[in-house]
């Protein structure tokens, strides 16, 4: 049997996971592996396994339990902190933890979703040069400049991470999987229509603070009578959660756990959204939307929309850097002038910006 290159995909969300799965899928002719985020750094590993400091990060074991679990029942391979295998690429979902020994291998950052709001924290971090993950939040992902290729959403997270510290001439926009093709939701089977729908964030469950019964009243004047469908984020402390909207929303309020977010969104009126990614179905589904952002800002961010396509594209991008012979410095996909000859020509004509 040919030894085929091997692939370590770093999962964390499961957001992150679907979409490395998705990439993976796209990379058959090598040996893809998967591991939750990890770190060598003795500190932080002291306070994933003695204490619960960060039991509301992916880093924790609650997170890579649940994780684990899903790419298990894909039948995904699994080596956690790439202890079992050399490989010749890593994807990153998240370039805050980018253990030293893995720079020895060829590296990829792969956006998730809705970077957080940058904050004086942040600031800090970046002039003290700190650990990225002591913001507690997604502020500086991407910002690292550590990894050799970083696949944005958009252009306008292209220029959010390039200010931030990313060489402008590592950052390719790939458009990101599970949000580059929103219209595909509209086909769906949900049987409720016309609400206004709100998508809850686990911000209280990532050491965040959050008044979710001023939110939730908030949601209440902003539906003016009509109907509430609340759909809570997969992170939260359900019972909590269920209980404050029974306290402060018409009796009448649909409570969702479970099910598509996205087809909710679809079949929805107007979208209230707290810090979630999922704004971003509705900018592209042409819904009036509320976010904790900026919306405006939100629509120069909204990831382009290429039929799906984000991850055949990434994966494209991938196999060029593992058959690359030269330098990696050197190869085109470094230069933006040829950064489009890596994918397929119809991403030229697919992408369209959302919003």
């Amino acid at each position: 049997m040919v030894n085929r290159k091997k692939i370590l995909l770093i999962t964390g969300s499961m957001n992150q996971t679907t979409q490395m799965i998705g990439i993976a899928n796209q990379l058959k002719d090598y040996d893809c592996w998967f591991s939750q985020l990890f770190t060598d750094n003795r500190i932080i590993n002291f306070l994933i396994n003695k204490t619960r400091l960060l039991d509301g990060t992916v880093i924790s074991k609650p997170f890579k339990a649940i994780t684990e679990k899903y790419l298990k029942e894909n039948n995904c391979k699994i080596d956690y902190k790439a202890k079992l295998n050399q490989y010749d690429l890593v994807i990153f979902c998240s370039d805050m933890l980018v253990p030293k020994r893995m720079l020895q291998q060829k590296t990829v950052w792969v956006q998730e979703g809705m970077i957080d709001k940058i904050t004086w924290i942040s600031y800090l971090i970046k002039l003290f040069k700190l650990p990225s993950i002591l913001s507690f939040n997604t502020s500086l992902n991407g910002t690292s400049n550590k990894c050799d290729l970083y696949c944005t959403a958009s252009e306008g997270y292209k220029e959010y991470i390039t200010k931030m510290g990313t060489d402008a001439s590592k950052v390719v926009v790939t458009g990101i999987p599970n949000y580059d093709n929103a219209r595909q939701y509209s086909d769906n089977d949900f049987p409720h229509y016309g609400y206004v729908m709100v998508a809850t964030s686990d911000m209280r469950e990532t050491a965040r603070f959050e008044n979710r019964p001023a939110f939730i009243k908030k949601c209440v004047a902003i539906a003016n009578g009509r109907q509430l469908l609340f759909k809570l984020h997969p992170n939260e402390d359900t019972e909590r959660a269920i209980k404050e909207i029974r306290q402060n929303a018409p009796d009448n309020a649909m409570i969702f756990t479970v099910g598509n977010t996205q087809e909710m969104i679809a079949n929805c009126e107007e979208l209230i959204t707290q810090y979630s990614t999922v704004v971003y179905t509705g900018i592209s589904l042409g819904k009036k939307v509320h976010s904790w952002f900026d919306v405006e800002r939100l629509k120069k961010l909204a990831p382009v929309q290429n039929n799906g396509s984000s991850a055949k594209h990434i994966a494209a991008l991938c196999s060029g850097m593992i058959t690359q012979q030269s330098n990696i410095h050197s190869m085109p996909i470094y230069k933006s002038q040829h950064a489009e000859a890596l994918f397929d020509s119809s991403i030229k004509n697919e992408c369209v910006y959302a919003g």
